[in-house]
C-alpha cells in the first residue's frame, strides 16, 4: 500500500527530475554531460529535483540554503483501519505545500528536503527566469508553425488552428487564482519579448500559406500582465507572503496596459495583417484597480474596436464573497463594473459584441446556498453559461490542497478549516448554474430542497 504513494522521482528511478519551463535546467545538463561529469554529482541545477542518501546529503555541502518539509510518512500519514487520511497528516501535507509556496522564488528561494523511505527528495529553487535577449533568442528558432508531416494521414491536429498564428509575448502570472498552478511552473515573474521579436515573428507568420490575416492571441497566460509586478521582484523575487493582486492590488504593483497597447497597435500596421485578437484573457481587476483612468479608456476603446471577434471571454468565476475569497478572486462588484464599462465601450463604437463570463461550480468553501447565490445572480443578469467547469483537483494547486486537506494554506489564513463540496453535492452545485436546462430540473430541485430554497423554485425554474 506504501507504494502506491511512493515518491514519484524515487518510483521512476530517475537520476534528475526537471521543473518548471526547463531551458536552463536542459542547457546546463547537456553541457555538463558533454564534459564528462556524471550525472549522480549534479545536485547543484536550479530547477531540478534528486534524490540522495542523507549521509551524502551532509557530505556534499550544497551552496543553496535549505529547508526541511513535513516527511513523507507524515504528510501521507493514514488511519491503518479505514486507510482514510489522518488529520494530522492533512495538516502536515497543508503545512508542506505552504513551505512550499513560499520558496517559489528563483532569487531568494531555498532547497526544500523532504524524507522518504530512508531517503532524501532535494528539490532546488527554481530556475532563473528569462531575461529578454534570452527569452527573443527562444522564439527566433526555426519553428514551422506546423504540426509534424506524420499527422498529415490522420487529417492533421485539429487544436492545432486555435494557436498556429498566435504570438506568446510573456510567460508567467501575478494573479493568485487558487485553482490555477501557473505560478508554480512558470512563475510569478513576468518574462517579456521585445517588441522586434514580436513583429518578427508576426511577419514570418504572414508568410504562411496558411495565414488568413488574422493573429489569433497576443499574449501569455494572463494578456495583459506584460512586466514584474514590481521593482522589488528586481531584487528579492516575489513575496514569499503576499500576493500582488489578492485580497487587493498591492500598492507597489506596476501597470503596463500601454506597452501592451503598443504592441497591438504595432503589430496590427504590419502588411498582410488585418485583426490581432485577445484570446488569453485579461485580468479586469488588474485594469480597473491599477490602471490610470485615461490609459484604461485608451485600452478599452481599442480593445472593443479592434481585438474582440464578437466575444470577449473572462473569468470572474463566482460572485459570493467566501468563494471567491479562497478562489484568491476579486469581488463581484468588480465584474459587474468591468461588464458595464465593456458594454458603454462597445456600444460607442457601434457595435454589438459580448461579454462571456467563466464559472466554477463546486470549488472548496462553496456551500449549496452560495451556488444558488451564483444561479440568482445569473438569473438577474439573464446569462446562462452554456458552459461550466466543474472543480476537480489538479495537481499544485492551492484549490487542490484546500480539497485534500479541507484547510487553508495560504500565508495569513492560518491553515483555517474549509468547507469542501463532495459527491454528490458538487453535481447538484453545478446543475445550479444551468438551472434552465431541462435535465437539470430534477437536481435543481433537490438542491433547493436541501437548502431549505424550495420557494425558489418558483423563480429559477418557471420558463420567461
Amino acid at each position: 500500500e506504501r507504494d502506491a504513494y511512493f515518491n514519484n522521482l524515487e518510483f521512476a528511478k530517475a537520476d534528475l527530475l526537471v521543473y518548471g519551463m526547463g531551458e536552463h535546467q536542459t542547457l546546463e545538463i547537456v553541457k555538463r554531460l558533454d564534459l564528462g561529469e556524471p550525472i549522480d554529482s549534479m545536485t547543484d541545477i536550479r530547477g531540478t529535483v534528486y534524490a540522495t542518501s542523507s549521509a551524502r546529503f551532509a557530505e556534499q555541502k550544497s551552496s543553496i540554503p535549505s529547508i526541511v518539509l513535513p516527511s513523507f510518512e507524515e504528510v501521507s500519514d493514514r488511519d491503518k483501519r479505514s486507510n482514510t487520511p489522518t488529520e494530522e497528516g492533512k495538516r502536515a501535507y497543508a503545512k508542506a505545500f505552504q513551505m512550499q509556496m513560499q520558496q517559489e522564488n528563483p532569487i531568494m528561494g531555498k532547497a526544500l528536503v523532504q524524507s522518504c523511505m530512508q531517503r532524501l527528495v532535494v528539490q532546488n529553487p527554481p530556475a532563473p527566469i528569462l531575461d529578454e535577449q534570452k527569452f527573443d533568442h527562444l522564439f527566433s528558432l526555426p519553428f514551422t508553425l506546423d504540426a509534424h508531416p506524420d499527422y498529415e494521414q490522420d487529417g492533421g491536429v485539429p487544436a492545432l488552428k486555435e494557436v498556429q498564428f498566435s504570438l506568446t509575448s510573456n510567460r508567467g502570472c501575478f494573479g493568485s487564482c487558487s485553482f490555477c498552478a501557473i505560478t508554480s511552473h512558470q512563475g510569478r515573474m513576468i518574462q517579456t519579448r521585445s517588441k522586434d521579436s514580436l513583429v518578427r515573428e508576426a511577419k514570418r507568420m504572414t508568410e504562411h500559406p496558411a495565414f488568413k490575416g488574422y493573429i489569433h492571441d497576443l499574449g501569455g497566460p494572463t494578456a495583459n500582465f506584460q512586466g514584474l509586478a514590481c521593482d522589488h521582484q528586481k531584487t528579492h523575487g516575489p513575496c514569499p507572503t503576499k500576493e500582488c493582486l489578492w485580497p487587493e492590488p498591492c500598492v507597489n504593483l506596476k501597470d503596463y496596459h500601454a506597452r501592451y497597447l503598443d504592441l497591438l497597435e504595432t503589430l496590427e500596421a504590419i502588411p498582410r495583417v488585418k485583426k490581432v485578437f485577445i484570446r488569453s484573457g485579461i485580468r479586469y481587476d488588474y485594469l480597473l484597480k491599477v490602471c490610470d483612468e485615461r490609459t484604461r479608456e485608451r485600452f478599452m476603446n481599442h480593445l472593443v474596436r479592434h481585438n474582440v471577434s464578437g466575444q470577449l471571454k473572462v473569468a470572474p468565476e463566482h460572485v459570493s464573497p467566501d468563494v471567491l475569497d479562497a478562489m484568491g478572486k476579486p469581488s463581484a462588484d468588480l465584474f459587474d463594473a468591468f461588464s458595464e464599462l465593456y458594454q458603454e465601450s462597445t456600444e460607442r463604437a457601434g457595435k454589438r459584441q459580448y461579454l462571456i463570463p467563466y464559472f466554477i461550480a463546486a470549488h472548496p468553501q462553496s456551500t449549496l446556498q452560495d451556488a444558488i447565490t451564483l444561479a440568482l445572480y445569473l438569473h438577474t443578469a439573464r446569462f446562462v453559461p452554456d458552459q461550466v467547469q466543474e472543480f476537480y483537483p489538479t495537481p499544485g494547486t492551492v484549490s487542490t490542497c484546500m480539497y485534500y486537506t479541507g484547510l487553508d494554506p495560504r500565508a495569513g489564513k492560518r491553515f483555517a478549516p474549509i468547507y469542501v463540496p463532495k459527491g454528490r453535492e458538487r453535481h447538484l452545485q453545478r446543475a445550479l448554474l444551468q438551472y434552465n436546462r431541462p435535465e437539470n430540473r430534477p437536481l435543481v430541485l433537490e438542491a433547493l430542497e436541501k437548502a431549505h430554497r424550495k420557494d425558489l423554485a418558483r423563480i429559477l425554474l418557471t420558463r420567461r
